[in-house]
């Protein structure tokens, strides 16, 4: 028995979309370790609260800070509200790794329907190079629209939108990690 054959044509435009269908393809959550997990019902930090609330359009910076030999969270919105709380026991238990470089942003996108919660690198994924020595911080900065910007490369990432790039050379978009939260005064869980 004889094996059919494709005509040319058909062979060429089956090999030109095996090579366009793998390019330049990015994940949409990073293969890079991140673990944090935060019960705001024992904390009650509003400046977190009102970044795990729907359609607030606000976005919150998490890091971490020592004061006194105790560590705290550290919590900014993109609304100006900063705030801090102790670490208990149960935290430290619970946050191992928060972000590459110690930071992430979290909040809900308004540009998505379900909404969906977000929890991206607070490191301009251009920029920064955690395997680099030493390690040397791009922090992003959020304004009140949601947009957060890059002061060394200036690339402004859309926090409603995935994180994509909105102005600026072409590049990664925002590092994103796996999160939920179970509302404002809630679990917020991050990896």
């Amino acid at each position: 028995m004889k094996t059919p054959r494709l005509p040319l044509p058909h062979l060429i435009i089956i090999g030109l979309l095996l090579l366009t269908s793998c390019g330049d393809t990015q994940y949409e959550y990073s293969s890079r370790t991140c673990y944090f997990v935060f019960d705001n019902s024992v904390h009650n930090d509003a400046t977190l609260a009102a970044a795990m609330t729907p359609y607030s359009g606000v976005f919150t910076q998490v890091t971490l800070a020592t004061h006194g030999g105790a560590n705290y969270f550290v919590f900014q919105s993109n609304q100006g509200n900063t705030s801090e709380a102790i670490y208990n026991a149960i935290d430290s238990r619970r946050t191992q790794i928060l972000g590459m470089n110690q930071g992430l942003i979290v909040g809900y996108g308004s540009l998505s329907d379900p909404l969906v919660f977000y929890a991206f690198d607070r490191e301009c994924p251009n920029c920064f190079d955690p395997d680099a020595i030493p390690i040397r911080s791009h922090p992003l900065q959020m304004d009140t629209r949601g947009i957060a910007t890059c002061s060394l490369c200036k690339r402004s990432y859309d926090l409603n939108n995935g994180g994509i790039i909105t102005q600026g050379e072409a590049g990664n978009k925002l590092t994103r990690y796996r999160a939920s939260t179970t509302g404002p005064y809630g679990v917020i869980s991050v990896n």
